[in-house]
């Protein structure tokens, strides 16, 4: 390690390279808010707010209450909250990884606590508070959780990354002890394949500490 990183233009750290010609994208990453591509014109999208989607065989009226708004839909009573979110509302911070409830990249908070979204029927939240990443901050106002895991450079490739600050949100009101180990035990169930876990304990007890 460089005892003066600035020193050395040439050779920039890895958060001086993000805060310099990512730290946009990175923050994006942190916040969720992944563009998508609109709708044609005269189409209405799967995403607009009270659309009701298509029209399939089967499909049933459902509103669901995310992120403070309520989305009125029309789903075939087999799809998954985190289908629902993905797929129907286009709130892509939401990640589908095993699809197996194993990794914990589709964590989402219903009514405060977190849920496996690949795993729960969307039928089932019907009149519950759904908070998704893009609910929990933006990227001009981000959630302190957010904030910590910039700082603390807790991801790499991000696609965890969601999951793991929704997980970690849930885990403040949770009981918890204070040390280290009692943190990674109820951050257990969201995996970071790039390894990024001491940096990702450090992000939640900056947070539990200064709260």
């Amino acid at each position: 390690m460089r005892d003066d990183p600035k020193s050395d233009p040439k050779n920039p750290t890895r958060r001086e390279f993000l805060r310099n010609t990512g730290g946009t994208a990175a923050v994006a990453v942190i916040a969720g808010s992944t563009p998508v591509a609109s709708s044609p014109a005269g189409q209405s999208g799967p995403g607009t707010a009270g659309a009701e989607g298509p029209n399939l065989e089967g499909a049933v009226p459902i509103t669901l209450r995310v992120n403070g708004k309520n989305r009125q839909l029309r789903l075939d009573p087999r799809t998954t909250l985190l289908d629902c979110l993905r797929e129907t509302l286009l709130l892509t911070g939401t990640k589908k990884g095993c699809d197996h409830g194993q990794c914990g990249a589709c964590t989402v908070h219903v009514d405060g606590r977190r849920v496996i979204s690949c795993l729960s029927l969307a039928l089932m939240h019907e009149g519950e508070e759904i908070t998704t990443i893009e609910g929990l901050g933006t990227p001009e106002a981000l959630h302190p959780m957010q904030a910590a895991f910039l700082a603390h450079d807790a991801y790499q490739c991000g696609y965890c990354t969601c999951g793991q600050i929704m997980s970690a949100v849930a885990l403040l009101k949770e009981p918890c002890g204070p040390d280290d180990a009692a943190v990674k035990e109820l951050m257990s169930g969201n995996i970071c394949r790039c390894g990024a876990y001491p940096n990702i304990v450090a992000a939640i007890q900056h947070v539990r500490k200064s709260t």
